[in-house]
């Protein structure tokens, strides 16, 4: 088994790095691969402090392979078309597949957010990355940072701070509707572009979903709603365990367009994954 590092021109880390694996064919189908690669992972990223991506490039017909990289967490990101030359033929690598490092998730919390927030909320605020979904506009300045903090943030039924380390890299809120619908309610999200990948969201989604059931007793839908193009947010939903229910044609107005949107729901009664 190889884990062979590849360092970034820009910063002099090791950011990434490729792995490749081979078994003794009499030991197939006993999940000594799975065990050996996921103790792989954990060494690699223990090594290199500075990595955040493990890939794999597979061939297309290595169906096996990729159900292993699969099971580890792994995700299919596309094809790489007369990639390599095995055995005297050029062939397709038919996935790249990513294991990305997670945050430790005892430094990840959700807070209030307060007024001393504005400098780490304007960092991420002002990326227009992290606002292209989001139906605000991108925060200019530390006075406009302040101002949204203080007349939108901190007066909002549940709008927590996404912080690492006690700073704010984000943000999770959730709004129940009002008079016969408080059974329900809205979420959003985001996280600073700095932390995409590292399940952040994710983890923050959770602490979201495990706290709003018991803050709000009349509580029995959380719903999300999502651009088609944003498979990243799609993404974070159905890890935590949100069913996708359908797609709303023409629904919602963001940044100058009217856009078909996914709903997303999770009930009180669901299970947190």
């Amino acid at each position: 088994m190889t884990v062979r590092s590849e360092w970034s021109s820009s910063s002099h880390k090791v950011c990434r790095a490729e792995i490749g694996y081979a078994l003794a064919a009499e030991y197939w189908g006993q999940g000594i691969v799975i065990r050996a690669v996921k103790m792989a992972i954990t060494e690699g990223f223990n090594e290199f402090t500075d990595l955040v991506r493990m890939q794999a490039l597979v061939l297309i017909e290595n169906k096996a392979s990729q159900r292993v990289l699969e099971k580890l967490g792994f995700h299919m990101e596309g094809l790489l078309r007369e990639y390599t030359i095995h055995k005297g033929t050029v062939k397709d690598l038919g996935t790249i597949s990513n294991f990305l490092k997670v945050m430790e998730s005892s430094r990840i919390s959700l807070r209030p957010f307060k007024v001393s927030d504005a400098d780490d909320f304007l960092k991420w605020a002002s990326d227009d990355k992290v606002t292209r979904y989001l139906r605000w506009n991108t925060i200019t300045s530390r006075e406009e940072a302040l101002a949204y903090i203080e007349k939108v943030a901190i007066p909002h039924p549940w709008r927590q701070s996404i912080c690492l380390d006690d700073h704010s890299i984000g943000y999770v809120s959730v709004k129940p509707e009002l008079g016969d619908d408080t059974c329900r309610a809205h979420v959003s999200y985001a996280v600073s572009a700095e932390y995409w990948g590292q399940g952040i969201a994710k983890q923050a989604l959770r602490m979201a979903m495990s706290r709003v059931y018991k803050e709000f007793p009349c509580l029995v839908r959380v719903e999300a709603l999502v651009e088609v193009e944003n498979k990243g947010s799609q993404m974070v939903l159905e890890k935590v365990g949100f069913v996708k229910e359908g797609l709303l044609r023409k629904y919602g107005y963001c940044k100058g367009e009217i856009r078909d949107m996914f709903i997303y729901s999770f009930l009180s009664t669901d299970k947190i994954m």
